[in-house]
């Protein structure tokens, strides 16, 4: 049996113009990743954006606060945006909405209640009135050329939406994030008698969850964490601290029903966890018992074993609630007794950051329960086996599998063609990679450019991969500073070099044995004023270096002075 192979981007050229009745699909974030899901549809001169999340920093990308999806494949062609569909509230598919919207306000938000309440709480931090059209499951909406129906699926957050895209060039069917629990705690499925009828009509292209392709089976139910909290809460004597996404509205469900049967009062800890389950709870989708809830100041006065602490940071992220407390650096601290449970699963990527802060809490004497020694989360994406009862329900002409790492796509790739799709029908793509689909076959045509956006405080845009790579360097290997004053018509040192260096386990005094040579070289390099002060700076840099790698076996930041007098 063939597979669908996968592209290499630097063998791509740029895009041809778009055949008249083409439709093309562009994904700016979302395919090599766990994160920053968007994609960019075209049809007869407009765009359809589905999604626009964020992405968040790993170790290797020190100070950065969010990695956005590029915009430059759609910067010139603002006003050609019919509206951005928005799939669910989760950071990583509407994170980025007001990063899109500064550049354009007036683009219509589509989406369902609790969706589009989540990005409105967001878009007034950034003081952005947004144009809404809220959606429910089963109706259908015409946004310029793309009509729209959309359908109802199970994720780990209420109101999430499947949306099939139909247009004169076929049938897109977009599942954004989602599994098959039959037994949700909403009562809300995926509904696969909508994917049924859509499939007989004809579904041309299926752009699919990839996270759990690689899992054989089916997703466990949220049911399921019901009892193991139970539990836990019972097993607890002292203060329980819960960590979970700030959007896990099931999640948080479950604490306080657990907490209700234990007689204990619940703390909601972090902003974004209060303003979500603020929301939550106004629309009707979380319910609070009576006297369940408490300000976080006042669970002071409440007995340690009435005290529930609901807080973000279950993926280790250093400023979340989670963190600053297994730092010590927050006001609620944890100790001897005291129960925390991670309830969530581990994000590609934050492993190590997850590692620490279950290190740090243990140390400090807390019992920490987790993914790895309890069942305290089930995953909110389709596994392999669900993914299979897609396929064989929609036979889809094209697949094109989103959502996931290489691993994820490859193997979603797979199970397509172990149902049928032809391979040369399996489209996998990374982000950037342009894909057309024409009289019923969707084709790799090109790519267009598509690196990282880096948020950094108040700057979008501006730290470059070599600036990170310039913070990378000084974190690991050091800074050293020279300081050279020389002659300008003789070339002879007057002052210096004057070395300081940071970052290094050996005293200055280290450096001495490198200054003659450093003296010698510049005076022969700078002989006759044949050279300028950037030359000269250079000749350091390269003396220094050379000895530092020799010598000390590190690569630090060189900022060599040359002063001409």
């Amino acid at each position: 049996m063939s597979q669908p192979t996968q592209p290499h981007l630097t063998d791509l050229g740029l895009p041809p113009a778009l055949a008249d009745g083409a439709l093309r699909v562009v994904a700016l974030g979302g395919l090599g990743e766990i994160g920053r899901n968007m994609a960019v549809l075209e049809h007869a001169g407009r765009l359809l954006v589905i999604d626009c999340g964020v992405l968040f920093p790993e170790d290797h990308q020190p100070g950065v606060d969010l990695i956005l999806p590029d915009f430059d494949y759609i910067a010139d062609r603002l006003d050609d945006i019919e509206a951005i569909v928005l799939t669910h509230g989760h950071e990583d598919h509407i994170g980025a909405v007001p990063y899109l919207l500064r550049l354009r306000r007036d683009i219509p938000l589509v989406g369902s209640q609790l969706t589009l309440a989540f990005v409105e709480a967001k878009l007034r931090e950034h003081r952005i009135a947004p144009l809404t059209l809220a959606v429910k499951e089963g109706q259908t909406e015409q946004l310029g050329p793309f009509e729209c129906e959309f359908v109802a699926v199970n994720h780990s957050i209420p109101d999430a939406l499947a949306v099939a895209v139909r247009t004169g060039a076929g049938t897109v069917l977009h599942t954004g994030d989602f599994k098959m629990d039959q037994l949700p705690l909403d009562g809300r499925i995926t509904d696969l008698r909508a994917f049924a009828r859509l499939g007989e009509a004809g579904v041309d292209l299926f752009m699919v969850d990839s996270t759990n392709a690689e899992v054989p089976g089916f997703t466990s139910h949220e049911r399921e964490i019901g009892p193991v909290l139970d539990a836990v809460f019972a097993a607890a004597t002292r203060r329980i601290v819960v960590a979970s996404f700030a959007s896990h509205v099931h999640r948080v469900q479950q604490v306080l029903d657990a907490a209700a049967a234990h007689d204990r009062r619940v703390a909601l800890v972090g902003r974004s966890m209060v303003r979500n389950m603020t929301i939550a709870a106004d629309l009707g989708y979380l319910t609070v018992p009576d006297g369940i809830l408490v300000d976080a100041k006042a669970i002071g006065d409440l007995p340690d074993d009435q005290v529930v602490l609901m807080c973000t940071g279950s993926q280790g992220e250093p400023m979340a609630a989670l963190s600053r407390i297994a730092n010590q650096d927050h006001r609620i601290s944890v100790g001897p007794g005291d129960t925390v449970i991670l309830a969530s699963s581990l994000i590609p990527g934050n492993e190590n950051a997850v590692y620490r802060v279950i290190n740090g809490l243990t140390r400090l004497g807390a019992r920490v329960v987790h993914g790895g020694n309890a069942k305290v989360h089930v995953s909110g994406h389709a596994s392999a086996g669900e993914l299979l009862y897609c396929y064989n329900v929609l036979r889809p002409r094209n697949v094109m599998p989103v959502h996931g790492e290489v691993r994820h796509l490859v193997a979603n790739a797979a199970l397509a063609v172990q149902t049928g799709v032809p391979a040369e029908n399996v489209v996998l793509a990374e982000d950037g990679v342009v894909v057309d689909l024409v009289d019923g076959r969707a084709r790799v045509v090109g790519a267009v450019p598509c690196g990282y956006v880096y948020v950094d405080g108040s700057s979008v845009g501006a730290i470059t991969d070599a600036e990170l790579k310039d913070r990378r360097i000084l974190g690991e290997e050091g800074f050293i500073s020279i300081f050279v004053v020389v002659d300008s018509t003789s070339g002879k040192v007057l002052a210096g070099p004057h070395i300081q260096a940071r970052g290094f386990a050996e005293d200055d005094a280290v450096f001495e044995d490198i200054l003659p040579q450093i003296t010698t070289t510049l005076e022969e390099a700078a002989h006759g004023g044949g050279a300028d002060t950037h030359q000269l700076q250079q000749v350091v840099r390269r003396v220094v270096g050379r000895w530092v790698n020799t010598r000390l076996r590190r690569r630090p930041m060189i900022m060599p002075v040359v002063v001409e007098a």
